[in-house]
């Protein structure tokens, strides 16, 4: 770059130079000319004045040509100088970075070592705690699951393949899993904490979504459940209570428990299961009446009834594919056909095939081809109603069955600038007010802890869950702090 400066003013010098020399001669010529007689003519003053003007005019330019130059070479000799520095700071700061690692991998992470904020979830087999790490100050999301439980339900194989995708899983996509430990009666899952709350609060907020809306979330949700493929993992529990929302709206995925991958331990017998509540040990939901209910009414109901499903043993069967409930093989189409649900929800008001008891849902789902109606005092976009139409249908004919890129190109998402959508701004703001708001949260009452005596049996219980910790090296470089206190 020095050398081409150089030439180029070099190039320009000589110009300058060559015009000036001209002018110079040119004036000297006329000073000097003799008269036809022969005798030499008295110098002309402007002659003299243009030739030293030529004079002052060459010194000048190649004086601040070299001064150019000296400055530029010094400019060049300072940023190589910071450079050295800055690649040995931040050297040191990777080694320093490194060894803090080692360090902790070392160590043994306790739930001692985090201060429980608030308790922000709480579910079949255990909770979601707001905590802050002791020694850094960092705000997480501890999900604590009850070893008793996950044996007693054979829920061991699922809580794995949730461990094993989160710690696979490193994109903008997927919740950011940063520690997992346990201890005798439980099992630890240490995550960033999303303060925008879930898309299931979000829906119940709102209602229902305009089509602007729901095509941003549901194009998020695409990129979000695309990238999870691409680790060759199937999610099978894609619900509005899984897609997570960070501070400024954006969709992450989460709970990853039914979550199977290429690993013969993933696979579970839950959605039989889910058939049969009397076999999962919980009382089944609460049944919800929808007879002689129109669709104004049929949403304010399942708004009603939606958190206590959530939150029961069995859960809801409303977005799971029909070919995972027959068990005789599924792909990653399944995840698609969930979305299609969702999708249906946002615009509408409440899934397609909610009904009064779980197995009258399953009823409607496996019967989809008659259950999948769209109210017409609800109108929708005819885009919008083929692409839920080409997501809820059979597997060999749904969309996204071969590549992500058919669901992409749908005229429902004209105008989506796929590469960029997550730096765009979200059409709705969660209003997070500080990296600890738990106002998108529902409030649950505190649980004092369980003492658990250990004993023998321990031993043999931990062996079920050999392998599970995990800590992420990333987890290092998040200094955040509580501004005041407990929220």
């Amino acid at each position: 770059m020095s050398s081409a400066l150089d030439a180029a003013g070099s190039s320009s010098s000589s110009a300058a130079a060559a015009a000036a020399a001209s002018s110079l001669g040119s004036s000297a010529a006329a000073a000097t000319a003799s008269s036809a007689t022969g005798q030499p003519r008295v110098l002309v003053p402007r002659v003299l004045e243009r030739a030293t003007a030529a004079k002052i005019t060459l010194e000048q330019f190649y004086e601040n040509l070299l001064a150019q130059h000296r400055e530029r070479t010094e400019r060049r000799t300072k940023l190589e100088a910071d450079l050295i520095d800055i690649r040995s700071e931040k050297r040191r700061q990777l080694m320093t970075k490194e060894t803090e690692f080692l360090r902790l991998k070392r160590c043994r992470l306790g739930s001692e070592d985090f201060a429980t904020l608030k308790v922000i979830g709480r579910g079949a087999f255990g909770e979601v705690r707001l905590a802050q790490k002791i020694d850094t100050g960092h705000i997480y999301a501890m999900k604590v699951l009850r070893k008793e439980d996950m044996l007693k339900k054979e829920q061991v194989a699922h809580v794995r393949a949730e461990r094993d995708i989160l710690a696979e899983a490193d994109n903008p996509w997927v919740v950011q899993l940063f520690y997992s430990f346990q201890d005798a009666s439980s099992l630890y899952l240490v995550m960033e904490f999303l303060s925008g709350g879930d898309m299931m609060t979000m829906l119940m907020r709102y209602d229902t979504f305009s089509e602007d809306v729901t095509r941003f979330y549901v194009a998020e949700s695409v990129a979000a459940i695309n990238s999870i493929h691409k680790l060759n993992f199937i999610h099978r529990d894609i619900k509005p209570d899984n897609l997570l929302l960070d501070p400024k709206g954006h969709i992450k995925l989460s709970d990853f428990g039914l979550c199977t991958g290429l690993k013969k331990s993933h696979q579970t017998d839950y959605y039989r299961n889910l058939m049969n509540p009397a076999n999962t040990g919980g009382a089944p939901p609460k049944k919800i009446n929808f007879s002689g209910y129109d669709t104004k009414s049929k949403a304010m109901t399942w708004k009603k009834n939606r958190r206590a499903l959530a939150y029961s043993t069995v859960g809801t069967p409303d977005y799971i594919a029909p070919e995972v409930f027959l068990q005789t093989g599924y792909t990653k189409s399944c995840d698609w056909w969930s979305l299609g649900v969702i999708m249906f929800e946002m615009l509408i008001g409440y899934p397609p095939f909610c009904s009064e008891t779980a197995q009258e849902t399953y009823r409607k789902i496996m019967s989809w081809r008659t259950s999948l109606i769209f109210p017409p005092e609800v109108p929708i976009s005819r885009e919008a109603q083929d692409l839920i139409t080409r997501l809820c249908t059979d597997a060999d004919r749904r969309i996204g069955r071969e590549d992500v890129a058919e669901i992409m190109a749908h005229p429902f998402f004209v105008g989506v600038n796929w590469d960029h959508i997550r730096e765009s701004p979200a059409p709705i703001d969660p209003g997070v007010r500080s990296i600890a708001d738990t106002s998108n949260f529902d409030d649950f009452p505190e649980a004092a802890p369980e003492q658990e005596e250990i004993n023998e049996k321990d031993a043999v219980k931990d062996l079920a869950f050999l392998n599970y910790t995990f800590k992420r090296f990333e987890g290092l470089t998040l200094r955040q702090k509580l501004s005041s206190g407990r929220p």
